[in-house]
């Protein structure tokens, strides 16, 4: 019990640490891109004093932090009355701000992507576990044959293709010549399979190697002679006994992986149009400079991510209850 409680709170640690970097590196980001959010919502014709009021309006009038710089006294105390302050205050409230576009709330418009998001992870998580594995087993039992040469080519194609050559690609065959789906949008079930398959192409490759490689050195193990000496045929050791054991470090990559998942969504996003929290994080947050926008999403990803990770430990411990959860 006090085990599980102390791995309880160090997780808890863990997410406030992760939680605090995040808002305070994209903060520090922010404030360093040039430009401002005034001239890029109002445009460049914006009176100086449309530019005050918007400034005021949204608090853009303090300063960004405790400290400032800047003419004769140096280093300026700012104290409670600065930005970083009152980001904090608001967090800690669960309010993540109003967008200085639409002046609505950031925490509503990050609910109605968020779904579609996490929609087209997962998919990509299904798309690439369901080539991997299979693939990467193929691979593994056909050690030096054809199979496993053609797997390894496979993989090396994955990788070497990043998803802005591989999702135009899918749209050119399968939307523009084939016309089986729609090019760009989400508003049909079917529309989300390009975007899938797009950002779990490179995953299935990194997974189907390493499933090659668990199954291979699993394969040289006591308990698989010690299983075909008791007559189980080969698919069933394959399956039941080889892949079990073999899917530990998978789940590792799976874990790993899905961070890059998100941050690869963000692209394979703007490609097809699709309507997630990528697509509302370029277009309605960098592209406007809508500071508040831009830390909600990125925050959002960020536990997201250590969620994942989270889920990942208590996988491990699924498939192997000898692991302890350090």
């Amino acid at each position: 019990m006090k085990y599980k409680l102390l791995n309880f709170a160090r997780q808890i640690g863990l997410l406030l640490l992760v939680v605090w970097t995040v808002v305070s590196l994209v903060t520090l980001l922010i404030e360093l891109v040039p430009g401002s959010p005034a001239t890029a919502m109002l445009g460049d014709q914006a009176t100086t004093e449309q530019i005050e009021n918007f400034n005021r309006k949204h608090g853009l009038d303090k300063p960004a932090f405790f400290f400032s710089t800047g003419g004769e006294e140096g280093f300026k105390w700012n104290g409670a009355d600065n930005r970083y302050l009152d980001y904090w205050t608001g967090l800690v409230q669960g309010d993540l701000g109003t967008s200085f576009r639409t002046n609505r709330p950031v925490l509503d418009m990050i609910l109605e992507r968020y779904p579609s998001t996490i929609m087209l992870a997962l998919a990509s998580m299904l798309v690439a576990v369901s080539i991997a594995i299979p693939l990467g087993v193929l691979a593994g039992t056909n050690k030096g044959k054809i199979i496993d040469n053609f797997s390894s080519f496979v993989a090396l194609l994955g990788i070497s293709l990043p998803t802005f050559v591989i999702g135009p690609f899918l749209v050119y065959l399968f939307a523009v010549k084939l016309q089986w789906f729609s090019p760009t949008g989400s508003a049909n079930p079917e529309d989300i399979i390009l975007p899938a398959v797009t950002l779990g192409a490179a995953l299935s490759a990194i997974l189907t190697r390493m499933v090659r490689s668990s199954v291979i050195e699993e394969l040289g193990e006591d308990y698989v002679r010690t299983a075909r000496a008791k007559g189980l045929s080969e698919r069933k050791v394959v399956y039941k006994h080889v892949l079990k054991n073999g899917l530990i470090p998978v789940v590792t990559i799976l874990g790993l992986q899905l961070g890059v998942l998100l941050a690869g969504a963000i692209i394979t996003e703007k490609i097809f149009n699709w309507q997630g929290l990528g697509l509302l994080l370029l277009d309605d947050g960098i592209s406007k400079r809508d500071y508040r926008l831009v830390q909600g999403c990125v925050l959002v990803i960020s536990v997201t991510y250590i969620a994942a990770n989270s889920l990942t430990d208590l996988v491990y411990r699924w498939l192997d209850p000898r692991i302890r959860l350090s």
